[in-house]
């Protein structure tokens, strides 16, 4: 833990929160092949240990090791010096902790959170994955409300199909970046529902999954490169709060994803004095993230936060 404290300073006050249970075997540490995970923009490689006995979690290149311990389902793994840091596995999702902090929802290759929504346009079509029942809406029709099954599973996606009242739904998901063709809101994996073979592609998936789970590195503002040995820095936190470095000094607030914006508020930061330049560079970074009304993520797997005047704050993920 002391390896990750020290190398992911801002990482440790975003981190993993997610699933639960499973079988027996999976309680005692067996049967579990999957030794990859994503948690948003996260993604965390499992090892556990032939005794049954814990788990090492690779996150980047740091590790820690967390000891099994006994629950009442799933399996679940804590480190023994801080119990705010445990991972929970149930099935294809989990939950990793660290030092209290959640990280999204951790999903296996392929996977998709549930409930899992999908929606497209012209016409206007709305899918639900839930535990055991799809429900599809369509405009100017009665919800379909059925039970499905996974009939395709792999690293890239899933297909589900569901079939009841002389209808056959399909609907497929791929881990692909996706963007609705309405609104321009970036989602994290493409879609396709077919309804007695008629196709209509769309986006699914939460479209905050693609903004947490990393630090931010921001690298320009309103079209100015950084300072060099600046640093500019975000962390979009749970419970809807971000945190990172101005240049000189610290900052918080909050931030609020809608079906069609994404903006900033309840600013503040620390007010430590530093050079003019870092300064100036601060003012006009925090100036421009109060005034972002979306996001997007561009074709080098960017962070693009665009003001409502195309004036852009360009970040990539950390690579400390």
């Amino acid at each position: 833990m002391k390896g990750i404290a020290a190398s992911l300073p801002a990482l440790v006050s975003i981190l993993l929160v997610a699933g639960c249970a499973s079988s027996e075997n999976q309680r005692r540490g067996e049967g579990l092949a999957v030794n990859a995970m994503t948690c948003g923009q996260a993604d965390i490689g499992l090892d556990y240990h032939e005794d049954h006995s814990g788990l090492t979690i690779t996150f980047g290149s740091d590790k820690m090791v967390l000891k099994q311990k006994e629950s009442a389902s799933g399996a679940r793994f804590v480190d023994p010096d801080n119990d705010d840091t445990q991972f929970w596995n149930k099935g294809d999702t989990a939950t990793l902790t660290i030092d209290g902090q959640a990280l999204p929802l951790c999903l296996v290759p392929g996977a998709v959170e549930k409930p899992f929504v999908a929606r497209g346009n012209e016409p206007f079509w709305r899918a639900v994955l839930e535990p055991g029942q799809l429900v599809v809406e369509q405009m100017g029709k009665e919800p379909l409300a059925l039970r499905y099954e996974v009939v395709e599973s792999g690293a890239t996606g899933r297909t589900f199909e569901a079939e009841g009242d002389g209808v056959r739904v399909s609907l497929k998901t791929a881990n692909q970046l996706c963007r609705d063709s309405m609104t321009g809101m970036p989602y994290p994996q493409q879609v396709r529902l077919a309804i007695n073979g008629e196709e209509r592609d769309g986006c699914g998936g939460d479209p905050e999954r693609l903004l947490r789970g990393t630090e931010w590195v921001v690298e320009d503002i309103g079209g100015r490169g950084i300072i060099d040995s600046s640093r500019v820095t975000l962390n979009f936190l749970a419970e809807q709060r971000v945190a990172g470095r101005a240049s000189c000094n610290q900052f918080s607030g909050g931030w609020k994803l809608t079906g069609e914006e994404l903006g900033f508020t309840r600013m503040a930061s620390t007010r430590k004095a530093c050079a003019p330049a870092l300064m100036n560079q601060e003012d006009r970074f925090l100036s421009l993230l109060n005034e972002v009304r979306r996001f997007d993520i561009g074709r080098h797997g960017e962070l693009l936060l665009e003001t409502g005047d195309g004036r852009l704050i360009r970040a990539f993920q950390s690579t400390d």
